[in-house]
């Protein structure tokens, strides 16, 4: 059992901070201690809300000295849960939303506890963008360290490889700048390593030219998949980096955007992004068209952000969430056709299997640039058992880890530290392969004692 937290230590907290601390008992502590994934349901004994980087020198300050566990919350999305903890300490960033873009540099300065959707809305007034994830309810700091990749990473790469600096708070308390010019060690650790080394107060990303993209929908009827995956692999090996298509093994939500006869339909398909210039669509999309008689077949120019929000109502805060993932170098037959059949088995309607591409640019940083290893990688599937219904977390645990066991065949022998639950070290080291040896040794000069532990740890 862990020393209780001493009230005359939380008095002095509180004095010293902007922020706000909540304790059980406290009114908004069952708010404040939830997470997006509610199969995760922890209890710590305090959480520290911040406002700025001081209140996280504190708040770090506080936990060290404490000796109790010690999570850190930017979004809270983690489907692993590793934004909290029982009895421990939470530091959470999610006050902390200042975005600064400078439209000239093309860059913005985005504190720690922004969301996408937050960073979307800033660099969209200026027809800026940079490549994060796909929904917009997700943390950027999360995001950021694990990798990052989404609807424009085969144009623009990583979000890691658009990360030009960060402000970090240390296990020692010090706040330092981390760039290929300072601290250089910490910047390429953190691209990648997650949030193993000090917590990331503020992020400097590169922007791009994104305003309006050609997005939509193309989806087969459930038994074509194996056909439907092989020509998406073929066509999109040949397409230009400013297309991406997301393939998924899903069910039809029942939106007034989708015909009435589709609703909860299982059904195959790709959610396109082309970030060219619009006149060349139509001939880009021409094959799509033209294969298998979809049964859906959707493209419209829209603003990028909105491409960003399009799943947010199907994956509020607050579904059991159960996930695992593999990198693939390759889509093989055998691949697409064991995805066909695995994913004629969704256990609900939640729950999906998704390829994100990763290749492009995203495919020409050399593995040692920066923490993040697999650049051969072309794929990154996930497993995602997902619904609202809490007795069913048992059907999405065992339809997850079955389906994943069945396409371990096709791995790459790693996955995505942020598609991971609770595996164990050895797919940690996996994933970072023969980057995890400088790891390990960064992480002992920056925090030998392992404070920041509660993530897909890195140990010293």
């Amino acid at each position: 059992m862990q020393t209780l937290i001493e009230s005359t230590s939380v008095v002095a907290l509180k004095e010293e901070l902007r922020g706000t601390v909540i304790c059980p008992g406290d009114a908004g502590y069952e708010a404040a201690r939830r997470v997006y994934n509610a199969m995760i349901d922890r209890h710590p004994q305090i959480i520290i809300r911040c406002t700025d980087a001081a209140d996280v020198i504190a708040a770090v300050r506080f936990a060290r000295e404490s000796g109790l566990p010690l999570a850190v919350r930017g979004g809270g999305h983690n489907g692993g849960g590793l934004g909290t903890c029982d009895e421990g300490v939470v530091i959470d960033l999610s006050p902390m939303k200042g975005i600064r873009v400078d439209p000239q540099a093309r860059t913005a300065l985005v504190e720690g506890g922004c969301l996408l959707r937050d960073l979307d809305h800033a660099t969209h007034a200026f027809g800026l963008a940079t490549p994060t994830g796909i929904n917009s309810t997700t943390g950027i700091g999360g995001l950021t360290l694990g990798g990052g990749f989404g609807h424009l990473t085969r144009r623009y790469g990583l979000t890691v490889d658009n990360l030009l600096a960060v402000d970090m708070v240390l296990a020692d308390g010090r706040f330092v700048t981390a760039s290929t010019e300072q601290n250089a060690d910490l910047f390429w650790a953190v691209r990648g390593g997650g949030g193993n080394f000090g917590i990331v107060t503020a992020f400097l990303f590169r922007l791009h030219p994104v305003e309006t993209v050609v997005a939509g929908q193309t989806l087969w009827p459930l038994e074509r998949a194996a056909e439907a995956l092989c020509f998406y692999r073929d066509f999109l090996s040949q397409a230009p980096d400013e297309l991406s298509g997301i393939f998924a093994i899903s069910t039809v939500p029942p939106w007034p955007r989708f015909p009435e006869h589709l609703h909860l339909k299982p059904v195959c398909g790709v959610t396109w992004c082309y970030a060219g210039p619009e006149q060349h669509a139509e001939e880009l999309f021409a094959p799509v068209r033209a294969f298998g008689s979809p049964v859906l077949h959707s493209l419209a120019s829209l603003p990028f952000p909105k491409l960003q929000q399009a799943t947010d109502a199907l994956y509020p805060a607050g579904l059991q969430w159960y996930w695992r993932a593999h990198y693939l170098t390759e889509l093989t037959d055998g691949a697409t056709t064991r995805i066909a059949q695995e994913g004629a088995t969704l256990p609900t309607a939640h729950s999906r299997i998704q390829l994100f591409p990763i290749d492009g640019a995203a495919s020409r940083v050399d593995p040692h640039e920066m923490a993040y290893n697999y650049r051969e990688a072309k794929w990154s599937l996930v497993i995602v058992g997902v619904d609202p219904d809490p007795a069913k977390a048992n059907l999405l645990k065992s339809w997850t880890v079955s389906t994943w066991a069945a396409l371990q065949p096709f791995s790459a022998g790693g996955a995505y530290v942020n598609f991971m639950m609770e595996e164990n070290q050895d797919r940690v080291v996996a994933t970072y392969r023969d980057n995890y040896p400088r790891l390990a040794a960064i992480k002992a000069h920056y925090d030998p004692d392992n404070l920041f532990r509660i993530n897909q740890n890195i140990r010293p």
